[in-house]
């Protein structure tokens, strides 16, 4: 079986052959909650809490947070990441390897892939995924159709490669790779639009890596601006991705302006979902509930999802997003334990990857089953568990 976070966390430290005091101090908490956090009766799933003892520890972010396999995983998921893999680095080589194809037939293979990833169909994106990095790269190499193909390569890299990578709670590097071929073709693109998709992907692989100042220069340079409908919801993706990334820098007033403007822009557009984004109200309202985390302010995560409707979320995505969230929230609150179960017993059965793969519900996961009864409540908790891989 795997091992939840805290497990990790302490295997770390003990071969370091540090105390809890020394790599608590360092950390800047209580000896206390270290000891807490190392046997999951509170969960690891803050980014400046993990980027903090990392640094304690002496090692990257990644290897707190790495994620095992689950044994009762998904392996159609599982037997494409292997060959997503060496799709992104024969890309990366120039030796892509794949057939040359019509610009208006690989849009539709990028759409197809995108909107499976949008409604959670990882199988699909997994299958089809490799094939498509091969052709698009191939094809860019021809020279024809060049920015029609750029284009699709941010995308595709973004909203699909890296997506999905990080949906699966694979290894950080491969996410990274993908949103660096995103980056690579951004840059020969020159377009607003499509530096700001790949801004966003950069932010977020280098806040997984513990570079939030670099992630906050990244985005600043980003500016789709707010001529169009289009325009405003990328420009509102920025803010909610500069929301995050302030958040887990602590930087209090910075999140809230971000967020404020994020939802002026949301105000104006409504419901859209420009570059496969789903941006709009309601999901401006789940951004908040994950800054709200991210702050280390659960009640206010869980007041904010009392407001917001999930059957107004434009994706199987996002609605999931919103349970997850919701039952994160609540396990950090008092008396709650019960409630948490529900919501995210909820977003798995949306989404059983985002619950089972992601290293922050596989820490909440743990924190709930060290607090669990031998109820109906302790039998579901107990069975999410399991299909996690988590010891039970």
């Amino acid at each position: 079986m795997a091992e939840a976070p805290g497990e990790t966390l302490r295997e770390i430290r003990k071969a370091r052959g540090k105390s809890l005091a020394v790599i608590a101090g360092l950390a800047g908490i209580s000896t206390s909650y270290l000891s807490r956090l190392e046997s999951g009766d509170r969960a690891l799933d803050r980014r400046s809490l993990i980027i903090r003892l990392a640094e304690a520890l002496d090692v990257a972010p990644s290897e707190i947070m790495r994620t095992a396999v689950p044994n009762s995983g998904e392996p159609e998921e599982d037997r494409g990441l292997n060959a997503v893999r060496l799709a992104m680095l024969q890309a990366s080589m120039g030796e892509p390897g794949g057939a040359v194809a019509p610009v208006d037939a690989l849009a539709a293979r990028t759409a197809e892939i995108l909107n499976a990833q949008r409604d959670c169909d990882y199988g699909l994106v997994g299958a089809r995924l490799p094939a498509l990095i091969k052709d698009l790269h191939t094809t860019l190499e021809t020279g024809r159709d060049e920015r029609a193909l750029l284009r699709l390569a941010v995308l595709t890299h973004v909203q699909g490669t890296q997506a999905w990578l990080g949906d699966l709670g694979a290894n950080l590097d491969l996410s990274w790779q993908a949103s660096m071929l995103a980056r690579s073709a951004a840059e020969r693109l020159e377009e607003p639009a499509y530096h700001a998709v790949s801004a966003f992907g950069t932010a977020f692989g280098l806040l997984g890596a513990g570079g939030a100042d670099l992630a906050s220069r990244t985005l600043a340079a980003a500016d789709p601006g707010t001529a169009t409908s289009s325009a405003m919801q990328l420009t509102g993706m920025v803010a909610l991705t500069s929301s995050l990334v302030t958040a887990a820098r602590g930087d209090h007033a910075g999140r809230l302006s971000a967020l404020e403007h994020a939802a002026d822009l949301a105000s104006r557009t409504g419901e859209g979902n420009a570059m496969w984004f789903g941006f709009g109200p309601s999901n401006v309202g789940v951004w908040r509930m994950s800054v709200a985390l991210e702050a280390d302010e659960p009640a206010e995560a869980a007041r904010i999802a009392e407001d917001v409707d999930p059957e107004a979320l434009p994706s199987p995505t996002r609605k999931a997003a919103y349970w997850r969230e919701y039952g994160r929230a609540l396990t950090h609150l008092p008396n709650r334990r019960d409630d948490a179960v529900l919501k995210l017993r909820n977003a798995e059965q949306i989404s059983p990857t985002r619950i089972h793969r992601h290293p922050f519900m596989r820490a909440i996961l743990a924190e709930l089953l060290a607090k669990s009864k031998r109820d109906a409540s302790g039998r579901e908790l107990r069975g999410m568990a399991y299909r996690a891989g988590l010891r039970v």
